[in-house]
């Protein structure tokens, strides 16, 4: 069947996607509780949405639109303290991070829902693997056009995500030397990737979406794993390549910083978007995935080499009135502390260092999630 039209959103409106770790606070490994976690959630009303996800150690939740960073913030920190809530009742334990660092994908198991069937049957073990944990980011679009030039417009900005949201340094015990190891599960699937080079939305659906669904390998939007990808009955973009980080407040300042720079791409203040933008696009985000903010990135535009973290830098100072509009200041003040404090990856190892086991992390994990106080200040200030 044709792609649905695309539904027109107010514009930089913003919605944030989570998937959680469910953690057994006996042994600190997953635990496959989505069933009763979801059962406990449905009896009393949730500030958003919970729904399960492809194994039953992981769920996901959804705030409601917004178009500003404090009730964004308030609904996340809402969301937060209800889950950990129904979690103490179940012995659960709830927590961010791109990947649980020591658990086996042998041992998960199918969330009975006949999406994830298929997916399963389709897939094989990497359904499985694909317990991973991401942050994603719906941004509204007045158009399809819109969308689309806004998805391309942002391809050399995807780098700043990963390195940013970076908190999956550990697979199955080890050290993988990469910021953000989660993104490698991703790139298995033979629809992840980018989106092709399309402008114009009746282009998009007539032509590219109407072949792939004639070859039979597409069926819906679901199926593409792009990092970046449109949402039609949404109205919106969705940026998918980020972690999901320790804290909320996190989550909640890279979406305000996709939404301050989205603002400021939407006044055409770069070049086009180009086809050749993306032959440096799979190694600028190797290196962000590899070496997080200490990564160099390629300038799609000039070719120059540049510092990650200095780019990230210097966009926050160029996008900093559109933010100051938005409201959302605070949320660049926490980027801005990231790239001197260190990501995620970065907390994550420390903790390994100092606590002596791959269980230290996860409990550091846990603390950091629930908002503990010492935690937080370690968290946050990098020490």
């Amino acid at each position: 069947m044709p792609l649905e039209k695309f539904r027109t959103s107010q514009a930089l409106t913003l919605g944030v996607e989570l998937e959680l770790q469910l953690v057994s606070l006996s042994d600190l490994d997953l635990a496959a509780a989505s069933p009763d976690m979801l059962e406990l959630l449905r009896r009393k009303s949730f500030p958003g949405s919970v729904t399960p996800e492809v194994t039953e150690s992981m769920i996901e939740v959804a705030t409601d639109i917004h178009e500003r960073y404090p009730e964004l913030l308030a609904q996340l920190l809402t969301m937060r303290d209800t889950l950990i809530g129904a979690g103490d009742r179940l012995n659960i334990g709830i927590c961010g991070g791109g990947t649980h660092p020591f658990q086996l994908w042998s041992e998960r198991r199918i969330f009975r829902k006949p999406r994830f069937r298929e997916v399963s049957m389709l897939y094989g073990y990497l359904s499985k693997q694909f317990t991973i944990f991401g942050q994603h980011v719906h941004v509204g679009c007045v158009s399809g056009d819109e969308a689309l030039f806004l998805l391309h417009a942002l391809n050399r900005y995807v780098p700043h995500f990963i390195a940013l949201s970076a908190s999956s340094p550990f697979v199955q015990g080890h050290d993988t030397l990469f910021n953000s190891a989660r993104l490698n599960s991703v790139f298995a699937f033979p629809l992840s990737g980018r989106a092709p080079f399309v402008l114009r939305w009746d282009d998009f659906a007539e032509q590219y979406f109407a072949k792939m669904e004639h070859t039979g390998v597409v069926k819906s939007m679901k199926d593409f794993y792009w990092d970046i990808r449109p949402k039609p009955e949404y109205g919106t973009i969705e940026l998918r390549v980020c972690d999901t980080p320790l804290s909320v407040e996190r989550a909640a300042a890279l979406a305000c910083y996709l939404q301050a720079l989205c603002s400021y791409l939407l006044e055409r203040n770069e070049a086009e978007p180009a086809e050749d933008d993306y032959l440096v696009y799979n190694y600028n985000r190797f290196q962000a995935c590899r070496f997080g903010l200490d990564g160099s990135i390629v300038h799609p535009k000039t070719y120059e080499q540049i510092s990650l973290r200095e780019d990230i830098l210097t966009t926050i100072r160029r996008i900093q009135s559109r933010a100051d509009a938005l409201g959302c200041s605070p949320a660049l003040e926490d980027i801005y502390r990231i790239t001197h404090a260190g990501s995620d990856a970065s907390y994550l190892r420390r903790e390994y260092a100092e606590r002596g086991s791959v269980e230290g992390m996860v409990d550091s994990a846990l603390l950091v999630f629930r908002g503990d106080a010492s935690s937080q200040e370690s968290f946050s200030s990098g020490v």
